[in-house]
């Protein structure tokens, strides 16, 4: 769940941290107080854009910081598919703006902002403002069927996917195949050539790395020859170190037998000499076996400079070239035998067809099953939320063409007055009907999410009275088994906070600055009448305050 907020220097935040607990999280304040602000906050943590308008004026940079405690082993094993482990069973999500840039970080690691949206998809769901109006698009009714039949797809859905990839490919395939006669000759010619080049270089890996060395050897073979003879002459014969050493062995031998204590000091010596010998061979057989001809030299240099000009043409290495050759001798044969290959592809693409076909089929009798329970779920949900007599049905239909989501379209269909045939949801809800039919399949959904954080940003839009009541409970029932994070203006949610957060605006030293606090029980009964009574809270806005409280306690208590 998220542990902790920490914002620095953003929109009218100058620095705050907020500790979110389990339960519900009520979030309020007065209009313009900076409520959006702090939803902005998290959504710049999890890595959505950064309007340029939300750093703090005259500040440097701004500073998001999410901390979430994973406790959840499904969670646990996701986060590590991408990578991200958590510490002392903690996540740190960091977001550091500057006017010119901004740089994410996940457990003080920098990533991109999509890998952040990646992990927060695991950790946490925003249902902002306007989400409730993406339910008058039918795209996101099939997401949302979708989402609830996970489970009962058992891999269909997934098989259906990687169908229609294949499906798409040998489509592009064949519609890339479709040349015309002239062109095919041209590129038969062309791949010939190619082949028959990188046949002559009879290519062989690691010869470059080999001839590379040569290469260096051979340009300086006039002074590395002349460089060993003069180590040679250093080292042996004449006065060199082999006499040298050899002179000082002797004058140690003559006397070690009177002291003890130099017999080491001659076995080393004599072992330096011993080493020295074996050094003056391998050396003196190195200059008898040095050759450094011209001839030698021209050919590695000729031979190196046609394979790095088949490196530009061929893919950068010998390795690159090889498989470039065997992928032009696969494509010769294909052209060579156009007619064949095409009866192939069309029979390829005809069996992909079927295959895809069958699982679109597979997919959509899951989906009808799956439609029908979800629809009695969402009416019954609907009546929880004050919509009094309501029908609720998912209409299918066919899509033009295959989709990576199959064939299937759904449409949510709805009737909310006795009587009247189900229309489009689109065609009939208001906005606080659409808030309100969204909260009833998060609600849903929750059951199985596993996803434990959920943020409502004034999920009581357009709403009022009995609804609003209807409302708390149910995020109420949420907050049970998910963490709850809810910016509301209604007294009627704020009531069933398990936790209740005021945001506050002020000005200090000519300034405007947010902040937000925890609520005690009295502080929260104030803030209850503030929102009931507005400017004037008297003292039967202040009872009536305190008694919604003892109610919302009842409920909390018997539900």
């Amino acid at each position: 769940m998220l542990l902790s907020l920490h914002v620095k220097n953003l929109a009218l935040i100058e620095e705050t941290e907020v500790e979110f607990k389990e339960g519900l999280n009520i979030l309020s304040g007065e209009t313009g107080a900076g409520k959006s602000i702090i939803i902005g906050s998290v959504n710049l943590a999890l890595g959505e854009k950064v309007p340029k308008e939300m750093l703090r004026e005259h500040a440097q940079y701004a500073l998001v910081e999410l901390v979430f405690g994973v406790e959840n082993e499904y969670q646990r094993k996701q986060l590590l598919k991408l990578d991200v482990t958590p510490e002392d069973g903690q996540v740190i999500l960091t977001r550091r703006i500057t006017a010119a840039r901004s740089v994410g970080r996940i457990n003080s690691e920098s990533v991109p902002a999509s890998k952040m949206r990646q992990v927060a998809s695991l950790l946490i769901d925003i249902h902002g403002q306007h989400e409730h109006q993406s339910l008058l698009h039918a795209s996101k009714h099939l997401e949302i069927l979708d989402a609830y039949a996970k489970e009962a797809f058992q891999g269909k859905r997934e098989a259906l996917r990687e169908a229609y990839l294949h499906y798409q490919a040998l489509k592009k395939e064949q519609a890339e195949a479709l040349t015309d006669e002239s062109q095919r000759a041209r590129e038969l010619s062309f791949l010939e050539y190619e082949i028959q080049e990188l046949k002559e270089a009879n290519l062989c890996p690691g010869e470059d790395e080999q001839l590379e060395t040569d290469y260096k050897r051979l340009l300086h073979g006039r002074r590395i020859l002349e460089a060993v003879g003069t180590a040679h002459a250093l080292t042996a014969g004449g006065e060199g170190a082999d006499e040298q050493i050899g002179r000082a062995l002797r004058e140690l031998s003559s006397v070690v037998e009177y002291d003890p204590a130099l017999n080491g000091i001659w076995q080393q010596l004599s072992e330096l000499d011993s080493l020295l010998n074996d050094f003056n061979r391998e050396l003196a057989s190195y200059e008898a076996d040095a050759e450094f001809s011209e001839e030698e030299f021209q050919r590695v240099e000729e031979r190196l400079d046609l394979l790095n000009r088949l490196k530009v043409k061929y893919g950068g290495s010998i390795e690159a070239m090889i498989l470039q050759k065997k992928e032009k001798e696969a494509r010769y044969e294909t052209l060579k035998n156009y007619q064949q290959y095409l009866e192939e592809l069309e029979q390829n693409l005809s069996s992909a067809e079927e295959d895809l076909k069958s699982l679109c089929e597979k997919v959509s009798r899951v989906r009808k099953k799956q439609a029908k329970a979800l629809s009695e779920l969402v009416r019954q949900a609907l009546l929880d939320l004050n919509f009094l007599d309501v029908s609720f049905a998912m209409e299918f239909s066919r899509t033009a063409d295959y989709t990576v989501s199959g064939s299937d379209e759904v449409q949510f269909m709805i009737s909310t007055n006795p009587g009247e045939p189900m229309k489009p949801l689109g065609k009939v809800a208001s906005g606080g009907e659409l808030s309100r039919i969204m909260l009833a399949i998060k609600t849903i959904l929750a059951e199985q999410d596993l996803i434990e954080t959920m943020i409502f940003d004034e999920i009581d839009s357009g709403i009022s009275g009995r609804t609003a009541q209807m409302v708390a409970e149910k995020l109420h029932v949420i907050a049970k088994s998910h963490q709850v994070i809810c910016i509301t203006h209604l007294p009627q949610l704020a009531a069933m906070a398990d936790h209740h957060f005021l945001i506050e605006k002020s000005v200090v030293d000519q300034s405007t600055i947010s902040t937000i606090h925890r609520l005690s029980e009295e502080e929260s009964v104030k803030e209850l009448a503030r929102m009931i009574g507005g400017v004037k809270v008297t003292d039967t806005v202040e009872k009536s305050a305190r008694e919604m409280k003892e109610l919302a306690l009842l409920v909390k208590k018997s539900s």
